[in-house]
């Protein structure tokens, strides 16, 4: 019988540090299929374009009848970790050229005054100061002086800068004069590459504005020509589907738009998890989640509640506050590839360097020396000893035990001890960071379920939920490319904002909505380029008590959005949830204090079609059979034989107990003594202690 040929393919590309996964997908009966390339650092859209060749044979499709592809994307963020950024320089108001230099009061470090601030990303023989002054509520004090700006900006060229922030001080209440600026560097540069910081980042505090504005700069010709080399790729290979980029914000873009903004794709690949295991896992009885994301260089988690993540303003990179719209994921670095070694004092230690893709882990054989987690997972036998990645990916034993020798001779241990040290040590580490998102936000991670993805996230999630007394974890169908699936279940999304400073009060009902308006106007402008047809929007209020530092953020109504239009009782009823809110965070509230409107924030979405669920067999209960068994090591046992099962032939219902293994193609799976393993509809496994 002759195979259906497929109407259409979406695809998901997410870059890791270590690998880059492609997920194809048929969204009409939900199939997929997805490979895993080695990461090329220094071109990471060569992997992408053989990995999206190798995915295509195995679906035994056409590039013509790809119909959505979504990137996610970590050269943003290898970019500010590592320095590597483009030439900038700065245009700001006079005497204000110092601000990335004065940045806040707070040390990096509070009890090692040792360690110094981080260089800000614009020189200060690389900052102008031009003649013009805004005051706060954006009325002109000094007019702009726009020749100024013009020598400014061809001083720049001349200095070797491509890229140009203008920063102007309360532009968030009136961006006239930087719309003025951008003309003047445009009449004498033309192919310069321009960041308005007001369009940037409509809003106050003008140290993480400028900050926010000046980083965006830096990356914006390297993200610039990284897509056009990417989509040029595409073109050759037959692709006709525009581009989109997932953002931070969990929800994606046309390439145009994000190579403008980069700042928006810090998170892009641990959002597409975020979202994957939400759309994957969340459902009345588990309406708690803890995403557990770790690949090869670090561990992403998120709390997701009801089916949606918590969301943060604000993100530090590379030490400097970056304002945008962010999925609130703690990263710490701990990976499949952070390396293990020994301090001056002799304390085993673990990342948060990391081997990356390359040289690698000293198992995959890529050149790789150094002891890492992998390494330490392959002598345990926790790790298949001789292949992963089905077959495909050979692995060295003996390499890793070679590597593992590197720290277990200083500490005088064998290599087994030194590498069961290592597991423990990154264990704990991951605990930490689950603790920072559940338990100090104050959450009882004890009510919620952890959700492992990234290719060694099901290796130690069991662990980890069992230090926190996590009630169980749940592993998607396919949680080393989760991530990439998650690219394409996202929704296309914008995020915009505007800083009002204004009284909460019936007198400012006029400012309220006409801001709203035009937050709504930049919206649906934002859409119609996108090319968007359905929509919906959302809002809210980021709100504090008059006097107070940092606001709290409260929902705007369906209702008022509705009608795009606040009145008396819409100010009631934001008043009466902003003391709720504030009561339920901080304890108490003050009733007798005026409140303040700081920043009204929208989102507009459109929403993606639904994907398709596969269709379950219903398969006749019978005995699990293990492919085979090998010594693991274990934290309460040592090394015990443990049963290895394959996860393509586990059927919903299936059961079996602890100490095992679970190997696939992109993952594998660590089921500890004292664990239950069940399989789920839709496959998912779910891990539980065990009774008995």
């Amino acid at each position: 019988m002759r195979e259906q040929r497929l109407s259409e393919l979406w695809i998901g590309i997410d870059t890791g540090g270590t690998f880059t996964d492609v997920v194809a997908l048929d969204p009409a009966t939900g199939k997929e299929w997805s490979v895993k390339e080695p990461t090329t650092p220094e071109d990471p859209s060569i992997g992408i374009l053989r990995g999206l060749d190798r995915c295509l044979l195995k679906v035994k499709s056409k590039t013509g009848d790809i119909a959505l592809l979504v990137h996610g994307t970590t050269l943003a963020t290898n970019a500010i970790l590592q320095g590597n950024w483009a030439k900038a320089g700065m245009i700001t108001t006079a005497g204000f050229s110092d601000i990335l230099d004065l940045a806040r009061q707070r040390r990096p470090n509070f009890f090692n005054l040792d360690v110094p601030k981080p260089l800000p990303p614009i020189p200060t023989h690389l900052r102008y100061e031009v003649a013009e002054r805004l005051e706060p509520d954006g009325s002109i004090e000094i007019p702009l002086d726009v020749d100024a700006v013009a020598r400014a900006a061809l001083a720049l060229r001349e200095k070797g800068a491509e890229s140009i922030v203008i920063a102007f001080l309360h532009a968030y209440a009136n961006s006239a004069h930087e719309a003025l600026a951008e003309k003047a560097v445009r009449k004498v540069w033309p192919q310069s590459f321009v960041t308005k910081s007001a369009e940037l980042t409509p809003e106050f505090r003008e140290y993480e504005r400028f900050a926010t504005a000046s980083i965006n700069a830096c990356l914006t010709p390297i993200l610039t020509r990284y897509l056009e080399l990417f989509e040029e790729g595409l073109i050759k290979q037959g692709v006709s589907a525009p581009l989109q980029v997932m953002q931070s914000n969990g929800g994606a873009a046309s390439a145009t738009t994000v190579r403008n903004r980069p700042i928006d794709t810090f998170f892009s690949g641990p959002a597409g998890g975020v979202i994957g295991a939400a759309e994957l896992v969340a459902s009345e009885s588990r309406n708690t989640l803890v995403t557990f994301d770790m690949g090869g260089t670090s561990t992403d988690v998120c709390l997701v509640r009801e089916g949606t993540p918590g969301y943060t303003s604000q993100r530090e990179m590379a030490g400097f506050p970056v304002r945008t719209r962010t999925i609130d994921m703690h990263t710490i670095g701990a990976g499949g590839g952070s390396i293990a070694w020994v301090d001056p004092g002799g304390l085993l230690k673990v990342g948060p360097q990391s081997s990356g893709a390359s040289p690698g882990p000293a198992a995959y054989g890529y050149g790789g020396t150094l002891p890492t987690v992998t390494d330490a997972n392959v002598v345990l036998g926790r790790l298949n000893p001789t292949s992963l990645l089905n077959g495909a990916m050979p692995v060295y034993a003996k390499k890793a035990q070679n590597a593992l020798q590197k720290i277990a001779k200083p500490l005088g241990m064998s290599v087994e001890e030194a590498a069961a040290g290592v597991v423990q040590i990154v264990d704990v580490n991951m605990m930490g960071a689950v603790r920072v998102i559940t338990i100090e936000r104050g959450q009882d991670p004890r009510r919620a379920a952890l959700v492992p993805f990234g290719g060694a996230g099901p290796l130690h999630a069991a662990a980890v939920a069992e230090m926190l007394g996590m009630a169980e974890v749940v592993i998607p169908t396919s949680p080393g490319v989760l991530s990439a699936w998650g690219l394409i279940a996202a929704n296309a999304r914008g995020d915009f904002a505007q800083t009002l400073l204004i009284p909460l009060e019936n007198q400012s009902i006029k400012e309220i909505n006409s801001a709203l308006t035009n937050l709504m106007t930049s919206a649906n402008s934002w859409s119609t380029k996108e090319g968007l047809v359905s929509t919906h929007i959302q809002c809210l209020a980021e709100l504090r008590y008059l006097g107070q530092s940092y606001e709290l953020s409260v929902p705007i109504s369906d209702a008022i959005m509705a009608t795009a239009s606040f009145n008396e009782e819409a100010i009631f009823a934001l008043k009466a949830a902003f003391t709720k809110q504030h009561k339920i965070v901080y304890g108490h509230a003050m009733e007798e204090r005026s409140i303040e409107v700081v920043t009204l924030r929208l989102s507009i979405f459109s929403p993606r079609s639904r994907i398709t669920q596969p269709e379950e067999n219903i398969k006749i209960k019978r005995n699990l059979e293990p492919m085979s068994e090998r010594p693991v090591w274990f934290e309460n046992t040592g090394f015990v034989r443990a049963p290895v099962y394959n996860r393509s032939k586990l059927f919903p219902g299936a059961e079996f107990n602890g100490p095992a293994i679970v190997e696939q193609m992109d993952a594998t799976v660590v089921v500890p003594p004292g664990f239950a393993a069940t399989v789920e509809a839709h496959s998912l496994l779910i891990l539980k202690r065990s009774l008995a």
